[in-house]
């Protein structure tokens, strides 16, 4: 039998919908908490995507897409205005 797991130690993915909220409301939202996901988060990246023997352009592109897509939310105020103007 598997040992039970408590709420807290369980990954988003393996997180039921009905469990989210309790879930959620366990994290830790401190400065310290938020720097140390996403430093996790970092690590995670390098090391399947960077650090690798045999490399491709995975990776990379993935970082590539998303600045494209981060440029693009940080533009979209300008975007958004220039849309609906047809000739000037």
């Amino acid at each position: 039998l598997p040992a039970a797991v408590l709420l807290k130690d369980t990954k988003l993915m393996d997180v039921k919908l009905g469990q989210l909220g309790s879930w959620l409301a366990m994290s830790d939202f401190t400065p310290g908490g938020i720097t140390g996901a996403l430093r996790r988060g970092y690590d995670r990246y390098y090391n399947k995507y960077i650090n690798v023997r045999k490399g491709g352009l995975g990776g990379f592109s993935m970082l590539l897409a998303g600045y494209v897509v981060l440029s693009y939310v940080w533009s979209y105020s300008h975007v958004k205005h220039d849309r609906r103007r047809k000739y000037h």
